[in-house]
């Protein structure tokens, strides 16, 4: 029988911790960031559960029953209509720990999966027999066949492959009420009479489903509309008898409203070994929509729509992409993609597209064959969902109305009736989408943080659904309902339908304990938003300007709308604390809900604040504890769809947070270092002597650095020194061209020879190497440690010293270090404004300078074997292309590693506390690469950090920077 507690939280949390392998998470950072999923709603739960296995489920229904609180299953939380959330709520988060491919029988076409695993790691496993899962959304990196089930997720390739529901074989379920049942697809007549014959529960159950059916046919039929994109509501008409009383099909895209998931096996389909693919450009979107229905009969694998302000927002949000070149002309672009047996058979099929595409004298073509060019297109089209909730004009759009389905043949007018109606309310959004299935995507820039807003939202909304309706179509058509939707579906459904979705729930779930609010008695759509008006308190004082998002670091951190590419564990820089920990406050888009939070706290009023989960504003433990892992790499600010900037954001928070207070031990001695290197390099000798002994050990817990960090060694004498030596000695030759060659402080005192090196390549190219006229420092140790007025203070004075160099000003600054030169080419800038901006534009790294001045100077062939780690913040800041057309000057034969950060990332690494994670960073990728290398392959890295953390961990095997390797040839050849 079920109880009441006075205490539920508390006591449930103590009770599950007990009897509970997995983890246990009631705190308040847990709950703010399991309180949000894709979508506009924040739900805060009353805890999370990650289950270490399905009895860890079992357990954990069971005890959430006997307590009375609803449960809610959780993928990756990219779901849009906020289906993955509930509140006070526990959230069982099946991708934690369940998330393993169980069985492939090649022969048999299907896969056995746990609910949490993530469909590209299904792929991988299919793809050793040739096969792969037919649907295949854009969040195919992170989201799970679990979260794909219950919303009935599609993905560009349903024309070929279908939806999920097509491809699901059967369902091991666990009920509220803790029965256990599999169900399966279409049955006849006696397997269901079967069915009806079993004792228990599980009999019962399939009783009422079938008297409910046969009660029901006549309104059942007459009720549901037919088309490929059909998401919204109960897929009731799965147990029609003509379909098989399909109750596999009839629970996927319940969105969990009715049974938990603890696995699934799914159909596969064979991948085509070879594709090909057709872009097709019209002069319009509905121009593109009206041609799809005379396309669709060649059996094209995806009719993709994307128009021209789709690309507009591309562009705003970064650097052009090559792959846009091959776009014909055209303000609306279909992808069109075939596939065959052989490359000539998908050619073949492709060209047969074309043709017919040219029928239409408004279109134009190209046929791309190319794997790598293909791929690159379906990249920009992927990476849309997060693209356009920046519009081009700077400003933002969400969802709401995100994947409206009609019937193909229509789609030219919806989309022509919808630009209307945005129009009229005077909203603007950027469609594009699965045009081959009539669904589009939409995100709309809804004034949410205004006053009227809601109302706005609202009305558009229901218009939008009546819309979407009078053409015979869904609300939605791959991402499912949730709160965003269900309170809309009596416009899509007659009353008698609706009714039959709360019986049907019921007869699942008669306790209502399973995600409630979701599709049956929805919650409404313009309720628990996440957005505080902007009109709520007053505006925070912040050091930081944040140019891209009005000035507001609540606009900045609302930029993550949770698409999930920084919980993607597999490529790419962001976000190495989660690589490492695979905990979701631990993200990128975790610490924007934290951040996110926090700042809706100090918006609102005190009583309000207090009952939310983050009250303490600047003060946060929770967020601090969040942004304590941020190793401020800046992957986010260049891998996120959106650009989220968490190192920026963690500078703001620390300079708030620690102002007037005491700091942790390691922003006085890593923070502060410029300064100790300087008073070192008096007596270079006596500090190595003191830090190799016993008082060493003393000096790493008086400076909060871990006790396994080896501190380095002081070079008898600074570049600087030697600089000063080697001028006098040998005067630049009469006629060269200056340039400034900027002595970052971790090379000047800690590994001169790269600046040595620097100067000897340069000298060789016929260049003057001036130094600034004193030392000069870009203050990044302050800035990341957040002690911003210092940095500012720093930077202003390594800028008069600059000047009092006498150079002229577009005279240009080389940097070394791509941590320092970052810090010249962007932070400045954001610290000391257009003071700073000159020196942000003349900077250069060191292969820039080589490949943009001197891209005609000859330099010594090195026919070597090289791999590469690139620096973070090269990746998110400066880029790399200069570093392979040196290297291919060179000969050198390099591998650039797919390693992400190193994991060091300047102090983050030495800081007591960061070990364990910061050597599990490098583990992933680096440091085995580095290890398997052979003893003749040259590791480059340009990165400070990077050569620290592969000489303290990688065995002994050393790291150079460019300008060592082409110095070193460079005297190899003299």
């Amino acid at each position: 029988m079920s109880r009441p507690s006075a205490r539920p939280g508390a006591e449930l949390a103590r009770e599950l911790s007990a009897v509970l392998r997995g983890e246990v998470r009631f705190g308040a950072a847990e709950r703010t960031v399991y309180g949000h999923d894709a979508s506009n709603y924040r739900q805060v739960p009353l805890g999370v559960v990650k289950p270490a296995d399905l009895d860890d489920v079992r357990t954990a229904l069971a005890l959430c029953r006997e307590h009375r609180v609803p449960v809610v299953p959780r993928g990756a939380g990219t779901s849009i209509g906020g289906q993955a959330i509930g509140p006070g709520a526990v959230v069982l988060d099946f991708r934690r720990h369940l998330g393993s491919v169980l069985e492939i029988d090649p022969q048999a076409r299907t896969a056995r999966v746990q609910p949490g695993t993530v469909l590209d790691d299904l792929q991988r496993a299919a793809g050793a027999y040739g096969l792969r899962f037919g649907p295949d959304p854009s969040t195919h990196s992170r989201c799970t066949i679990g979260g794909m089930i219950g919303n009935d997720s599609c993905g560009s390739h349903s024309l070929a492959w279908g939806r999920t529901a097509d491809n699901v074989e059967s369902l091991e379920l666990l009920l509220a009420d803790g029965t256990e049942l599999t169900v399966g697809g279409r049955l006849d007549a006696r397997e269901r009479a079967a069915l009806r014959a079993l004792p228990g529960r599980t009999g019962r159950l399939h009783r009422d489903l079938q008297e409910f059916t046969d009660r029901n046919l006549g309104t059942i039929r007459q009720g549901m509309p037919q088309l490929p994109r059909r998401t919204s509501g109960y897929p009731l008409d799965a147990l029609l008898p003509e379909h098989g009383h399909d109750l596999a099909r009839a629970l996927t895209g319940t969105e969990g409203t009715c049974a938990l998931l603890l696995g699934a096996t799914v159909r596969l389909v064979e991948a085509p070994p070879a594709r090909a693919l057709v872009v097709a450009g019209y002069p319009d979107e509905g121009a593109a929509a009206d041609a799809v229905p005379a396309l669709l009969p060649l059996g094209p694998l995806t009719a993709e729509g994307m128009a021209a302000d789709l690309i507009a927002a591309l562009l705003a949000a970064g650097p052009r992409p090559p792959a846009l070149d091959r776009l014909p002309a055209g303000a609306c672009w279909l992808f069109l993609e075939t596939g065959g047996a052989t490359a000539l058979e998908a050619y073949q099929a492709a060209r047969r597209l074309a043709d017919q595409v040219r029928r239409e004298p408004t279109a134009t073509v190209a046929l791309v064959t190319d794997p790598v060019e293909q791929r690159q297109l379906w990249a920009v089209r992927e990476a849309g969902a997060g693209i356009v909730t920046r519009l081009p004009g700077g400003g933002e759009a969400w969802p709401g109305w995100e994947d409206s389905a009609v019937p193909p043949e229509r789609l030219g007018d919806y989309l022509r009736d919808l630009r209307a109606l945005l129009r009229r309310h005077g909203l603007r959004g950027v469609p594009y989408g699965h045009f081959g299935d009539g669904c589009v995507h939409l995100r709309i820039d809804f004034p949410l943080d205004e006053p009227q807003g809601v109302l706005v939202f609202r009305e558009f909304l229901e218009q939008a659904a009546d819309l979407a309706v009078s053409y015979g179509g869904s609300l939605s058509g791959e991402h499912g309902d949730g709160q965003a939707r269900a309170e809309l579906l009596p416009r899509m459904y007659p009353p008698d339908v609706i009714d039959l979705f709360g019986e049907f729930k019921r007869i699942w779930d008669p306790e209502i304990l399973l995600n409630p609010g979701a599709l049956v008695d929805p919650r409404p759509l313009d309720a628990d938003l996440r957005f505080v008006p902007a009109t709520a308190g007053r505006p925070l004082p912040l050091a930081l300007p944040y140019e891209q998002d009005g000035g507001s670091l609540a606009k900045a951190v609302h930029r993550c709308v949770g698409v999930a590419k920084c919980v993607d564990p597999t490529t790419g820089v962001m976000c190495p604390s989660y690589m490492a920990t695979g905990e979701e406050r631990h993200s990128t888009r975790g610490r924007a809900r934290l951040l996110a939070e926090m700042l809706r706290g100090m918006a609102v009023p005190d009583a309000q604040r207090a009952r939310g989960p983050i009250p303490d504003g600047w003060r946060s433990e929770e967020v601090r504890e969040a942004l304590d892992l941020c190793l401020s790499c800046k992957g986010c600010a260049s891998d996120c769809p959106v650009h989220v900037d968490m190192a920026t954001y963690k500078a703001e928070f620390l300079y708030q947070h620690y102002r007037h207070r005491p700091r942790p031990l390691a922003h006085y001695s890593m923070g502060w270092l410029p300064l100790w290197l300087r008073a070192v390099s008096r007596a270079p000798a006596a500090a190595n002597s003191l830090v190799r002994s016993p008082a060493g050990t003393l000096l790493k817990r008086l400076g909060g650095i871990d006790r396994r960090r080896v501190l380095p060694v002081f070079p008898p004498e600074t570049f600087t020194r030697w600089y000063r030596r080697h001028r006098a000695q040998q005067p630049p030759a009469a006629g060269a061209r200056p340039v400034v060659l900027w002595p970052d402080t971790f090379s000047d005192h800690l590994q001169p020879n790269v600046l040595r090196s620097a100067v000897e390549v340069l000298e060789h190219l016929g260049f003057d190497v001036r130094l600034p006229a004193g030392p000069v420092c870009c203050g990044l140790t302050w800035y990341s440690t957040g002690q911003l007025g210092t940095a500012r203070r720093v930077l202003r004075r390594s800028l008069r010293t600059l000047a009092a160099s006498g150079l002229p000003a577009d005279t240009p600054v080389v940097g070394l270090d791509p941590s320092c030169t970052a810090t010249l080419r962007e932070d400045l800038p954001r610290l000391l404004g257009a003071d700073g901006r000159p020196l942000a534009a003349r900077t250069r790294t060191f292969a820039e300078f080589v490949d943009e001045f001197a891209p005609d100077a000859p330099l010594p062939r090195i026919p070597l074997d090289a791999v590469t780690q690139t620096h973070c913040h090269q990746h998110a800041v400066l880029g790399s292309a200069a570093d392979r057309r040196v290297e291919a000057r060179l000969g050198l034969h390099n591998r650039v590693l797919n390693s992400g950060c190193c994991g060091l990332a300047g102090n983050f690494g030495f800081e007591d506390g960061h070990f364990e994670v910061s050597e599990a960073i490098a583990e992933r990728v680096l440091l085995p690469e580095v290890r398997a290398a052979a003893p003749e392959t040259v590791v480059l890295a340009d990165g400070f950090s990077c050569r620290t953390q592969i000489a303290q961990l990688a065995d002994g095997r050393r790291a150079l920077h460019l300008a060592e390797l082409i110095a070193r040839a460079l005297r190899a050849d003299a």
